[in-house]
């Protein structure tokens, strides 16, 4: 059955052969926090005389969509992604004769929460005051209400007493996805009215709370979503000290002149502490390679290999110097082999 669905992608990628000679660029789309990697990686590969790589940054939803679509020279090779695919998204690249992808897990990212440096705060927030902060919904006095929460010092009177304004990623960000479940859904598990509902055996009341109710963003103007294009978050809090923005650790590791991170549970995001998973929202970055493409579009298996050398993925590399978190050697030997092998992936199971 592999050797068909291979056979059938070969095929699919001949019958537009034409295109394909048309196309002598690689194609990159996804995460925006996986694209400054990406991109660093396609200028060493045209610093190594091959034709600079066309890298889009359209979110990890996005460029899932784009890459699932079909086989041909009018759709991507490879997608970048800050979570891993989704049932539904390997289902999509398979009902489109997407059959045969690589996964390619190149590192670790923290999900930072950053402020002006002209800030006076001293800011440390626990996981439960943001997703408080944050939440369509929360609960009050033993009921879930929407979020009347205005003020930091609202929710708890340690804390500023500063409007709650706050800038982060839209729907189709991976990153969103992973905030939503590593601070989101882990605030609201540490709030007592999940504790109340686990202790009362209610499991479809708790999951519906996490799952559901925790995880919807307000949108009664507190949290704004500002696009793909985290340096646009940047620029926002550059210009308003109150303001907190959320993006990957790779923008605050670049602006670290202008920005500087909150402390989540006490703990600083750093290379280090998001390699020992200290720091609670962290997470593993991701690219997807579509095999048939490999032989027919122009020098993508020699951009795999310059992704995956040491001197990009390894300790002291090019791509840890931009801020990602590295992969052990172990780790970055597995990797080598898989992409050097085309080695396909498993279903997702959800």
């Amino acid at each position: 059955m592999k050797s068909f669905h291979l056979t059938a992608s070969v095929l699919a990628i001949a019958a537009s052969a034409s295109m394909a000679q048309a196309r002598e660029q690689i194609r990159i789309v996804g995460s925006s926090t996986v694209f400054p990697y990406t991109q660093a990686v396609a200028e060493e590969f045209a610093n190594q005389g091959g034709a600079s790589p066309v890298v889009e940054s359209t979110g990890t939803g996005g460029g899932m969509q784009i890459f699932c679509a079909g086989i041909g020279a009018d759709y991507p090779d490879i997608t970048g992604a800050s979570r891993a695919m989704k049932k539904s998204e390997y289902e999509l690249c398979a009902q489109n004769g997407v059959t045969d992808i690589t996964e390619a897990l190149i590192g670790y990212d923290g999900l930072a929460i950053a402020v002006s440096r002209a800030s006076e705060i001293d800011w440390d927030l626990s996981l439960e005051q943001v997703y408080k902060a944050l939440a369509t919904k929360v609960p009050v006095d033993g009921t879930l209400v929407d979020n009347p929460y205005k003020m930091w010092s609202d929710i708890d009177a340690s804390l500023p007493a500063t409007a709650i304004l706050a800038y982060g990623p839209p729907p189709t960000s991976g990153t969103r996805d992973a905030f939503v479940e590593l601070a989101m859904q882990a605030g609201c598990e540490e709030t007592d009215y999940a504790k109340k509902l686990e202790e009362a055996g209610d499991e479809a009341a708790y999951d519906k709370f996490v799952e559901e109710d925790c995880s919807r963003m307000r949108q009664d103007g507190l949290f704004v979503e500002a696009g793909e294009n985290d340096n646009l978050i940047v620029q926002r809090l550059e210009a308003d000290p109150t303001a907190v923005g959320i993006f990957g650790y790779s923008f605050l590791f670049e602006n670290l002149d202008n920005l500087k991170d909150v402390k989540i549970n006490g703990v600083e995001a750093t290379q280090a502490t998001i390699a020992s998973f200290d720091y609670p929202i962290s997470r593993p970055l991701f690219f997807y390679v579509k095999n048939a493409h490999r032989g027919v579009i122009p020098g993508l298996a020699e951009f795999i290999e310059t992704y995956a050398a040491e001197e990009a993925l390894g300790a002291g590399g090019y791509l840890e110097e931009r801020g990602l978190v590295v992969l052990g050697e172990a780790e970055l030997a597995t990797l080598q082999d898989t992409l050097k092998n085309a080695v396909n992936m498993t279903a997702p199971e959800k």
